[in-house]
């Protein structure tokens, strides 16, 4: 009980979501940047809303 009572108090719970939230934007950095290939492949995305679909406009 006593730990609930300690999640109740915010000088104790702002530094522990201050280290899970830093601790889930390291794992986000090392998935992203972790693997090269997937980087790559991660960073050809980034050019897709300024491109034309125009086989979209061929069909119809």
């Amino acid at each position: 009980m006593e730990l609930l009572l300690w999640f109740t108090q915010f000088e104790n719970t702002k530094p522990l979501a201050l280290l899970i939230f830093f601790t889930l934007f390291c794992g986000i950095l090392f998935y992203v940047y972790g693997s090269r290939k997937r980087s790559q492949r991660l960073e050809s995305y980034k050019n897709i809303p300024l491109e034309d679909d125009e086989t979209e406009f061929k069909g119809k």
